[in-house]
């Protein structure tokens, strides 16, 4: 008696291709339509573990942690330098939803640069920032700019110790002249001290000592007069708001 078998039922080519299209697991290479490509580990179709992104326009390179097509972890950017054809480091540190967030370090320039903390690509927590010209600001931040407390060194050694808002000195501050050995307490607007006292600090060790020290406060309470004037100026940006 004849035995008949059913014939198996075959999977369509197109689903073989497609499986061995799918980019999961470490990939030599891949390129994207625009030139750029990246070196490293997918999952499901996106960039996820280790890997190098170039991109061919600006000729930057991230080398580092993804998550699920984003860079997210602990990574580097770099970019080539104008002048000398070679690659400069621009950041280094950590990142959350492909933009910089938590600790890292960025160079603005061969002698600017930042260490600190970082939220949404901005400076936001607490840094320190190295300018160019041999100025130091250490303190908080807040969308990019110094703000809360914090201190700023100059290259000479004097310093403002105090409130900054927006990247200007604003509050209650201290600055101290050490080249002319003198301190000045006070409050701050914008940038512009508007009330305070100075006294003489540190004239003996002064590069630049004033010709003549401050004479003596005679008013019986002058840290209440002080507060008054505090005060008044406070009401009447108030009243001019």
């Amino acid at each position: 008696m004849p035995v008949s078998k059913c014939p198996k039922k075959s999977e369509p080519l197109w689903k073989g291709w497609d499986q061995n299209a799918q980019k999961n697991g470490l990939r030599h290479r891949v390129f994207a339509v625009n030139g750029d490509h990246y070196v490293g580990e997918w999952k499901n179709n996106m960039k996820h573990g280790k890997g190098t992104q170039v991109w061919k326009k600006k000729g930057a390179i991230y080398e580092g942690d993804w998550k699920f097509g984003k860079r997210d972890g602990y990574g580097t950017l770099s970019l080539p330098d104008q002048e000398t054809g070679k690659y400069r480091r621009v950041y280094s540190g950590w990142w959350k939803d492909d933009k910089k967030s938590g600790y890292g370090i960025q160079f603005f320039g061969p002698k600017d640069y930042y260490e600190g903390e970082w939220c949404g690509s901005q400076r936001s927590g607490w840094g320190r920032m190295y300018y160019s010209n041999g100025d130091i600001y250490e303190g908080q931040w807040w969308n990019d700019k110094p703000n809360g407390e914090g201190m700023l060194r100059l290259k000479n050694g004097n310093r403002y110790e105090g409130y900054w808002e927006r990247g200007m000195k604003n509050g209650s501050g201290r600055f101290f002249h050490l080249d002319h050995g003198q301190l000045f307490e006070g409050f701050w607007v914008d940038d512009v001290a508007k009330c305070g006292t100075m006294i003489d600090f540190g004239r003996d060790e002064a590069l630049e000592p004033t010709q003549f020290p401050i004479p003596k406060v005679k008013l019986l309470d002058p840290d209440g007069v002080l507060e008054e004037a505090l005060a008044m100026f406070k009401k009447t940006e108030e009243e001019g708001d």
